[in-house]
């Protein structure tokens, strides 16, 4: 077995809302890809600096999907030892 930490990946994407009660892009162009990283801790990190650049514009929203989930969806969350 490997010391590498298990890789559950995120990705950050956000961009301007149609409106505030659903999550419908104004313009699927300008959606913004933030990146990939391992594990949530580091998403949440690149998620909050994003947001708290655009907090001045209420429809700017940044979301984390959990890319590991998608990947393998019967993945454990969180890893056993």
């Amino acid at each position: 077995m490997s010391d590498t930490p298990q890789q559950l990946l995120h990705l950050v994407i956000g961009g301007e809302l149609t409106n505030l009660k659903e999550t419908t892009f104004k313009d699927l162009s300008q959606v913004e890809v933030v990146g990939v990283y391992p594990n949530y801790a580091t998403a949440f990190v690149a998620w909050k600096a994003k947001a708290q650049q655009t907090v001045d514009n209420a429809h700017m929203r940044y979301f984390i999907v959990h890319l590991h989930r998608l990947l393998d969806p019967g993945q454990d969350a969180k890893p056993t030892a």
